[in-house]
């Protein structure tokens, strides 16, 4: 099989696969250029309440496709920004289930999602010191903004590779499952996550990414939409809340 994202919907959530095991699903410029498209569609689609990033097999991604590199770094490194941005600019909750090397590029995507779920065993490594890349300055701020400055240099001028118990630690993911256990809790967790009061996730999402311009906005939707209405009432009723607000689109 050509490597190439591949992807499906299932009970509101979207899981989009990396795969490209002949190397260890490196990212090929193919591969980053249809990430923007992808999530595109995605967004727009109304059954898409929640995202999956995840790799085929036992690897999460191994980074670029080195081979990519030989032609125009700064071209291949720009690809792969443009795709952290879509992911990163997702209206809805994403999360990265991360197993075996999430290297390189792989991190970058990894970092980019709202959540990080990884199975023991994990690898986590940004490697452009081993390349002579100079990281991208969004990519490193977001890094940064994750795990703070004193790891982001260690893991930036190092290359090193950090095991998921240490990444735990410094914020780098959010859950380390047994081996064998990833699948399910992320099918556990985004079922709750696609229960949720989708105005909630994306309101929350814009403050959380620095957004200061849109509590008007956010108000308003909030006066507008009744789910806190339906919220109060299903609580005190013991019943499950149907809230109606929902991710515009541009249709």
């Amino acid at each position: 099989m050509e490597p190439q994202l591949e992807h499906r919907v299932t009970d509101s959530v979207a899981t989009v696969v990396i795969h490209h095991l002949e190397k260890r699903n490196a990212m090929t410029a193919a591969m980053w250029r249809s990430v923007p498209t992808l999530l595109e569609e995605l967004a727009e689609d109304p059954a898409v309440r929640a995202l999956v990033l995840t790799g085929e097999g036992r690897t999460f991604c191994a980074g670029a496709d080195i081979s990519t590199l030989r032609g125009s770094p700064e071209e291949a490194q720009g690809l792969a920004v443009r795709a952290e941005e879509a992911l990163a600019a997702f209206p809805k909750p994403t999360l990265a289930a991360i197993r075996g090397h999430c290297v390189g590029g792989g991190a970058q995507l990894a970092a980019a999602c709202d959540l990080r779920f990884a199975e023991e065993g994990a690898l986590f490594g940004v490697t452009p010191a081993k390349l002579g890349i100079v990281y991208p300055a969004s990519s490193t701020r977001r890094l940064v903004s994750l795990v703070g400055p004193a790891t982001a240099k260690y893991l930036l001028f190092s290359g090193e590779l950090i095991d998921a118990r240490r990444a735990l630690r410094t914020g780098l993911v959010d859950e380390v499952l047994p081996e064998g256990e990833l699948g399910k809790r992320v099918a556990e967790f985004t079922r709750v996550l696609v229960s949720r009061s989708q105005l909630t996730q994306a309101a929350a999402k814009e403050f959380a990414d620095g957004r200061t311009d849109r509590d008007a906005h956010w108000a308003g939707q909030a006066r507008a939409s009744g789910d806190t209405a339906e919220g109060v009432a299903a609580f005190l009723e013991r019943r499950q809340p149907r809230f109606g607000w929902s991710v515009p689109t541009s249709g």
